[in-house]
């Protein structure tokens, strides 16, 4: 077989390749799980939330904004959900995307149901960490369309705002949740959370 042939059928290999992966992304976004959450109160502006525990895969991202970081933070966590582990195990994907939002940046996916820290695959990449994060409570605000660090930082201070206004007291720790896959364009649902502060 001349070299032309074999790569051509190298090329006809790994474009299929990228498809089914494409394609198994797109099936486990739209039909898999939604992290839960109850809602304690909501009005027409925000809504005051409480998590529970969760186990998820992080990635540290150090500082800078939301559009210097998410694409690579999300780059690294779908390798290791994508087979990138030492078993080569994929995990479904779940939503939404949590990024913790400050001087120094984090991103999360939210593990499935099933799935505690000791039966986790190992990342291959050192960077991803396995871990699980505490209940906590949140009041949300929630945007539209494609995210960026303007719109996340409007709807940050709005969502400040309303707290004040309601005198309700809230720490420094923010993050935004994204629900949507890449591909999907239409009826994009957004989120900015900050972790209320603990009665006294």
């Amino acid at each position: 077989m001349d070299s032309g042939k074999v790569l051509l059928i190298l090329c006809l290999l790994t474009v299929s390749f990228v498809f089914a992966k494409v394609m198994t992304n797109k099936s486990a976004q739209k039909d898999g799980e939604e992290e839960n959450y109850t809602v304690e109160s909501k009005n027409e502006r925000f809504e005051i939330r409480n998590y529970g525990s969760s186990v998820v895969a992080s990635v540290d991202l150090g500082s800078g904004t939301y559009d210097q970081n998410s694409n690579r933070g999300f780059r690294k966590l779908a390798n290791y959900i994508f087979g990138g582990n030492q078993e080569s195990q994929q995990i479904a994907m779940t939503s939404p995307v949590m990024m913790e939002l400050g001087d120094s940046s984090s991103m999360h996916f939210f593990m499935p149901n099933g799935y505690e820290l000791e039966n986790l695959p190992t990342p291959n990449n050192e960077e991803v960490l396995l871990e699980e994060i505490a209940p906590k409570r949140v009041a949300a605000i929630q945007f539209g369309g494609w995210a960026n660090q303007t719109k996340i930082e409007k709807y940050q201070k709005k969502l400040l705002e309303y707290l004040d206004e309601a005198g309700i007291a809230y720490t420094d720790k923010f993050y935004f949740l994204g629900y949507n896959a890449p591909y999907e364009v239409a009826n994009r649902r957004n989120e900015v959370i900050v972790e209320l502060a603990q009665a006294e």
